[in-house]
C-alpha cells in the first residue's frame, strides 16, 4: 500500500480525490473487509439463531473498526507530505539544503517572500491541534494523538500558502525526556528565527514555568542569539537583515472554569500590562520581544474557538515595522547558521524533586562565593564549614595558609604561621632581633623551619623547601594569613621601643646601634661602614658624625659632594634613580631591559628608608618614624588624613587627643578608648597590642 500511496501524494492531486482513490485500492486489496453480510447469514443458516447475529454483530464491529483505522492511517500519511520534520530531537537538521527545505515544504516559486510562526507550550496543551485549526482549515497537517507519549519530536514543519507564512511544530516542554536541556536549546533556536511566537497553555492559572520559559528566552536572545542572528545574515549576503528585536509573543490561554485575564470584573489594567507586571515581580525579562500580547478563551462547553487566536496572528503578520518577510532560503540558512553555532553535547540532567540550597548550609565563601556544602546547624555540633571545591587567594583576605612540607609528607596536615618571635622567647628584645633579622617559621614536631634572613641575601622562597602553600576558603567569622601585611608596621613599632632606649643612653649608643642597622641591610659589594674612612674619590677623611654614602653601582664609599648624581643601576638591581658617584654616572643612561636577580639588594630596599634617615640625623629614631610611617601602615589601616575623630568617643583628634590606630579594625582612635592591649593572631600581632573599646566589645 505505501508504494501506491508514494504515487498518491503528488503536489497536483486532490486531496479527497487521493484519500477516494486510496479506499479503493484498499478494497480491491481487502475483499474480506468489504464482504457482504448476506453471504455470512446463507453460510450459517443452519446455525442457533442468536450464535448467529452475534457473530455478525461482531464481524461488522471488526470491520468498522479496521476501515476507521484505516482512514486515520491513510489521513496520517497523506498528511505527512504536507509537513515534515525539521530538526530531530538531537537538534540535527533533517534536510540538507535550502532547495530541499522549501521543496519539502512545496513553496510555489510565486512565494518570493515568507514569515515564521512557531508554537511552544508544555507537553498535551494541543500545539498540534492549534495550527491545524488556526492555519489549515482543521485539516491533519500536523499530527495528534490521544495516546500519553508525544506524538511531536523534534520541530516539524508546513507551509500555509493562504498567510504565506511557514508554521513550525515543537516538541512540549515538561515532557518525560533524558534530554531535558537540550530540548530546550532546540527550542529557544526555533523562537529565534519566528516573527511570530505561540505559547499555547489550557492550565486553569497561568503557571510559573510560562513565564520561566519566555523570562529565558528573552534573555538568551538578547545575550547570544542576536549576535550570532547578525553573523548569519551577514554570511547568507542579505541586503536588509530583520530588525535586531526578538519576535511578537502571543499567549493563548484556553480555561474551563476560570476567568480568563481579560474577564476579571475587579482589575482595569490591561492583560498585557498584568502580564508584564508579573514578569517583573519574578524578575524576568522580556524586552527581548518585539511586542507582548494575550488572547484568553474560556470554553465551558463545545469545541475550542480559534477565530480570536488567528486575527491577532493575521494582525502581526501584517506589521512590517518590526519585521519583515524574507526569502525562505533566507530562514533555512538563518536556522542552519544558528545550529551549527549551538551544538555541544549537554550533559544529561535527572530532574530531583529537591535542590541543595533547602537544606544546605547558607554561608558562602567570601572570596570564590563557593556555598557551604554541609547540612543546616552545622556550627550548633562543632562542625566547621566544608566545600570540596578549590577556593581563589583574594589579597584582602589573605586566605592562605602554610602546611610544613615535612609533617605533610608523613601524612600529618600541621598549621605553620610566620612570626617575628620565636615560640620560646617572649622578651621585646627578642622581638626586636626578629625585626631586623626577618620572620622565622616554626612547626610545633620540627621545630624551626624557616628563617626568612637567614643570609641576608639569597635566600630561597619557603614554598621551595619547607611548606607547602593551600588556598583555604575564607568562611565568614574566620580569618587567616600566611604572612601578616604590617610587617613595615612592626619594624616602625620596633623603632619606636628602640628609640627610647637609645634617647636615655645619648648620642653615641645612638651612633653605633644606626650603624649596625646599615651594615645588616647592605649588599655584599658594598664596602662596611667600619672600612670607610675617606671619601672613595676626594679622599677627605670622615669625621665622627659625617655622613657615608655608597655608589649603588660601584659599592665605595663617598662624601656627599662626590655623590650627588641620580641614575638607574639596572645591571645591580636598581631600576630608579639611586645614588652614583660621579665616577660612575653616564651622560647616556643604561638599558633598562637588562634584568639581574635581585635578592642581593632585596633586603637593603626594604630597609633603606628607615636606615638612611636614621644615619642623617643626630635624633636617630624621632625622623624616621615620620618618613616611613605612612608607607608601614597594614592596608586595612585608615589613613592618617581620613581619621578626622575617634571611632569610638567621636571626639576630633589634635594636641590634646593624639591619633592611634587600633591593631584589629585598622580605625582611628584616641589614646583614652585603646587603652586595652592583647593579641590580635588573625592581623599578624601575635604579642599584646593596642586594639579599641569597640572591639573588646564586640568580642
Amino acid at each position: 500500500m505505501l508504494n501506491h500511496l508514494k504515487i498518491l501524494k503528488s503536489p497536483t492531486m486532490d486531496n479527497t480525490l487521493a484519500k477516494t482513490a486510496l479506499q479503493q485500492h484498499i478494497q480491491k486489496q481487502n475483499p474480506c473487509i468489504m464482504e457482504p453480510l448476506d453471504s455470512l447469514i446463507m453460510d450459517n443458516a443452519s446455525g442457533d439463531s442468536l450464535l448467529l447475529k452475534k457473530t455478525i454483530a461482531s464481524m461488522k464491529t471488526e470491520n468498522e473498526n479496521r476501515l476507521e483505522s484505516l482512514n486515520i492511517s491513510i489521513e496520517d500519511e497523506l498528511n505527512d507530505s504536507l509537513s515534515f520534520k525539521l530538526l530531530d530531537e538531537n537538534e540535527q537538521l533533517k534536510v540538507a539544503n535550502s532547495e530541499q527545505f522549501i521543496k519539502k515544504l512545496r513553496i510555489p516559486a510565486t512565494f518570493k517572500k515568507v514569515k515564521v510562526v512557531s508554537i511552544f507550550g508544555n507537553t498535551g496543551e494541543g500545539k498540534s491541534h492549534t495550527l491545524n485549526e488556526t492555519f489549515f482549515n482543521s485539516e491533519r497537517i500536523f499530527r495528534v494523538s490521544p495516546e500519553q507519549s508525544s506524538c511531536t519530536l523534534g520541530v516539524w514543519a508546513a507551509f500555509d500558502p493562504e498567510l504565506s507564512i511557514i508554521c513550525l511544530d515543537t516538541e512540549g516542554l515538561l515532557g518525560v525526556s533524558k534530554k531535558e536541556d537540550q530540548r530546550t536549546r532546540l527550542l529557544l533556536k526555533v523562537l529565534a528565527v519566528s516573527d511570530v511566537v505561540i505559547y499555547r497553555t489550557r492550565a486553569e492559572r497561568l503557571q510559573r514555568d510560562m513565564y520561566t520559559f519566555l523570562g529565558g528566552a528573552s534573555k538568551a536572545f538578547k545575550d547570544h542569539f542576536q549576535k550570532a542572528l547578525q553573523s548569519v545574515w551577514k554570511k547568507a549576503d542579505v541586503e536588509s537583515p530583520p530588525h535586531s528585536l526578538g519576535p511578537s509573543v502571543i499567549i493563548f490561554h484556553e480555561t474551563r472554569h476560570t476567568n480568563t485575564l481579560q474577564c476579571i470584573p475587579s482589575v482595569s489594567e490591561s492583560p498585557e500590562d498584568i502580564l508584564r507586571s508579573r514578569f517583573a515581580d519574578l524578575n524576568l525579562p522580556i524586552d527581548a520581544f518585539s511586542s507582548l500580547k494575550y488572547i484568553g478563551v474560556q470554553t465551558k462547553e463545545g469545541p475550542t474557538s480559534f477565530k480570536e487566536i488567528k486575527n491577532a496572528v493575521q494582525m502581526e503578520l501584517e506589521n512590517t515595522t518590526v519585521r519583515s518577510a524574507r526569502p525562505p532560503k533566507i530562514i533555512y540558512h538563518t536556522l542552519k547558521g544558528l545550529n551549527q553555532k549551538f551544538r555541544s553535547q549537554l550533559p544529561n540532567n535527572t530532574p530531583q524533586l529537591h535542590l541543595d540550597q533547602y537544606f544546605t548550609c547558607p554561608e558562602i565563601c567570601q572570596s570564590c562565593s563557593t556555598r557551604c556544602t554541609l547540612s543546616m546547624g552545622h556550627k550548633e555540633e562543632r562542625e566547621g564549614h566544608y566545600s570540596p571545591s578549590g577556593c581563589r587567594f583574594q589579597h584582602q583576605f589573605q586566605n592562605c595558609v602554610y602546611l610544613c612540607k615535612r609533617c605533610y609528607q608523613n601524612g600529618m596536615r600541621v598549621t605553620v604561621k610566620p612570626s617575628y618571635q620565636s615560640i620560646t622567647e617572649n622578651s621585646w628584645t627578642s622581638f626586636l632581633t626578629y625585626v631586623w633579622s626577618g620572620y622565622i617559621i616554626e612547626c610545633r614536631n620540627c621545630g624551626e623551619i624557616y628563617r626568612s634572613r637567614q643570609h641576608w641575601f639569597g635566600n630561597k622562597d619557603p614554598q621551595e623547601g619547607a611548606v607547602i602553600a593551600e588556598i583555604i576558603h575564607m568562611w565568614p567569622g574566620e580569618r587567616n594569613f600566611i604572612l601578616s601585611p604590617n610587617s613595615a608596621q612592626r619594624i616602625l613599632d620596633g623603632i619606636s621601643v628602640l628609640s627610647e632606649v637609645v634617647k636615655s643612653v645619648g648620642s653615641q649608643p645612638t651612633k653605633a646601634v644606626s650603624s649596625w642597622m646599615a651594615n645588616q641591610v647592605a649588599p655584599s659589594y658594598w664596602r662596611p661602614n667600619e672600612e670607610i674612612t675617606h671619601c672613595h674619590k676626594c679622599k677627605t677623611p670622615f669625621q665622627q658624625n659625617a655622613a657615608k654614602h655608597h655608589c649603588r653601582s660601584c659599592g665605595e664609599g663617598f662624601c656627599e659632594g662626590c655623590s650627588s648624581k641620580l641614575q638607574p643601576v639596572p645591571s645591580r638591581g636598581w631600576y630608579t634613580d639611586v645614588r652614583v658617584c660621579d665616577d660612575c654616572y653616564q651622560e647616556t643612561p643604561p638599558s633598562l631591559s637588562h634584568c639581574v636577580d635581585e635578592s642581593e639588594i632585596r633586603a637593603r630596599k626594604y630597609g633603606e628608608a628607615v636606615v638612611n634617615s636614621i644615619t642623617a640625623v643626630a635624633s636617630v629614631l624621632d625622623i624616621p618614624k615620620g618618613i616611613i610611617k605612612d608607607t608601614a601602615r597594614p592596608s586595612y589601616w585608615m589613613p592618617d588624613n581620613e581619621c578626622d575623630k575617634c571611632c569610638c568617643c567621636e571626639n576630633p583628634f589634635g594636641p590634646i587627643f593624639p591619633l592611634h590606630h587600633c591593631r584589629e579594625c585598622g580605625k582611628g582612635v584616641c589614646d583614652d578608648c585603646s587603652n586595652t592591649r592583647k593579641p590580635v593572631p588573625y592581623r599578624g600581632w601575635n604579642t599584646p597590642v593596642r586594639v579599641c573599646d569597640n572591639c573588646i566589645k564586640q568580642k
